[in-house]
C-alpha cells in the first residue's frame, strides 16, 4: 500500500515546532534524518538530535489532498516557503523498515517495559507492554508518550479507571491496564487508532478490561485521566476533560511545547488543583487533581 510522504529541511532550532505542526495536520509518521540519510523516526527517551539541519520524512494517507497538506502546513509554519516541502508516494515497506530499525525494548519508570517482536524480555523486568509500530500514534519513543508512561508507572492502580482520551495505539490504556487498572477507556476519532487500541489490548491479554470508543461518545466518569494529544484541543477541552474526571481524581496532559504550557495549565485552573509540570526533551506534561 502506498503512501503520501511530505518531505521538507529546516534548521535544528526549528524542528520541535515543524513537528508539532507536522502532527497537527495529520502525519501518520514522523521520520527524522541527517544529511547522510540516517533515520532516527523520533528522537529517543532523553535525546536531541545533533545534526545542524534536520530533513523531516512525514507519512499521510495515500489519499490525502497534496495541495491541502501543504496549505495546512504553510498556515501551520509561519516563514515557511511552498518550495521548501517535496510531496512524493513511498511504498509501505519503506516506512516500517524505519520503524523497525528505531524501535527498541524501553523502561519507563521503575517497573514498566515496552518490548517490540524479536527481542527478548530484559531480565528484571517486571510490567511487560509487547508492541509493535503501527499507524497508530505512541510507541513509547517520543516524549510526550514517555513522559505520560513514567505517570503511570508512578501511580498504585488498585481498583482505579482509566480514560486516555486521544488514545493513538492505545499504549497508555494498555499500560494502565497491565499496571493493575480494574478498567481503560481508549477515546480517539481516528477508526484506525480504535483498531490499533484493541488489538494491542489483545496482544497483552487485556482486553476483557478495555473498552474502545470513538470521540462523539458519551463519557462516563473515571479515577483517573491521561490525554496526550496537542495544546489547542487539550485547551478546547478543559471542561469535557474534567466534568469526565472524578473530584480527587489524578489527571495528566501532555502533546504540550514548553512555550505553550502556561496556557494549558491556566484552562485548567478552574478545576484543578495540585498542578505540576514535568519538562524533557522541549515537551511538558502538566499533572494535577480534579476539585
Amino acid at each position: 500500500m502506498p503512501w503520501l510522504a511530505l518531505e521538507l529541511t529546516v534548521e535544528r532550532a526549528d524542528y520541535v515546532t515543524v513537528e508539532a505542526a507536522l502532527e497537527t495536520i495529520g502525519a501518520l509518521s514522523i521520520t527524522l534524518m541527517d544529511s547522510a540519510d540516517v533515520p532516527i523516526l523520533e528522537p529517543g527517551v532523553g535525546e536531541t538530535p545533533m545534526w545542524p539541519t534536520i530533513s523531516f520524512e512525514a507519512l499521510f494517507d495515500a489519499h490525502a489532498d497534496p495541495g491541502d497538506l501543504l496549505d495546512r502546513l504553510l498556515d501551520e509554519i509561519p516563514g515557511l516557503k511552498p518550495d521548501q516541502v517535496r510531496l512524493r508516494m513511498v511504498d509501505d515497506q519503506d516506512w516500517e523498515r524505519v520503524w523497525l530499525d528505531r524501535f527498541r525494548p524501553m523502561c519507563f519508570g521503575h517497573k514498566l517495559w515496552i518490548v517490540p517482536t524479536g527481542y527478548e524480555v530484559p531480565a528484571g523486568a517486571h510490567t511487560v507492554l509487547k508492541l509493535d509500530p503501527g499507524l497508530a500514534f505512541g510507541t513509547g519513543t517520543h516524549p510526550t508518550t514517555a513522559l505520560c508512561l513514567t505517570w503511570l508507572d508512578s501511580l498504585d492502580w488498585s481498583n482505579e479507571s482509566l480514560l486516555d482520551y486521544g488514545s493513538g495505539s492505545g499504549v497508555l490504556a494498555v499500560a494502565a491496564l497491565l499496571l493493575g487498572a480494574q478498567s481503560a477507556t481508549a477515546v480517539d476519532n481516528d477508526p484506525q487508532a480504535l483498531i490499533a487500541s484493541q488489538s494491542n489490548a489483545e496482544r497483552n491479554a487485556v482486553e476483557s478490561r478495555l473498552i474502545v470508543q470513538d470521540i462523539a461518545g458519551a463519557l462516563p466518569v473515571f479515577d483517573r485521566l491521561v490525554a496526550n494529544i496537542l495544546a489547542g484541543p487539550l485547551i478546547d477541552l478543559a471542561e469535557k476533560l474534567m466534568l469526565a474526571l472524578k473530584p480527587g481524581g489524578r489527571f495528566a496532559l501532555s502533546g504540550i511545547l514548553a512555550e505553550q504550557s502556561d496556557w494549558v495549565q491556566r484552562a485548567y485552573l478552574p478545576f484543578a488543583y495540585e498542578i505540576t509540570r514535568i519538562e524533557l526533551d522541549g515537551w511538558v506534561r502538566i499533572d494535577g487533581t480534579r476539585r
